[in-house]
């Protein structure tokens, strides 16, 4: 299965999680938003919403600093 995350194909097992795809793209789900085809995604849901081919995914990172 292929989705885009900001911009770029990525290939995908079916089942995967939200939470799962985040975590291997290796970021910490507590400092992204996320966004699957035009919704926000509360982070209560990155664990059960199952990614189906085609989605579009955009991940924003926050960085905190001083």
């Amino acid at each position: 299965m292929k989705i885009i995350c900001n911009g770029e194909t990525k290939e995908i097992t079916p089942d995967t999680s939200l939470e799962y795809f985040i975590r291997k793209m290796e970021l910490n789900p507590d400092t992204v938003v996320a966004e699957c085809d035009g919704r926000i995604i509360k982070r209560d849901e990155y664990d059960t919403l199952v990614l189906q081919d085609g989605n579009v995914l955009e991940l924003i990172r926050f960085v905190g600093g001083g």
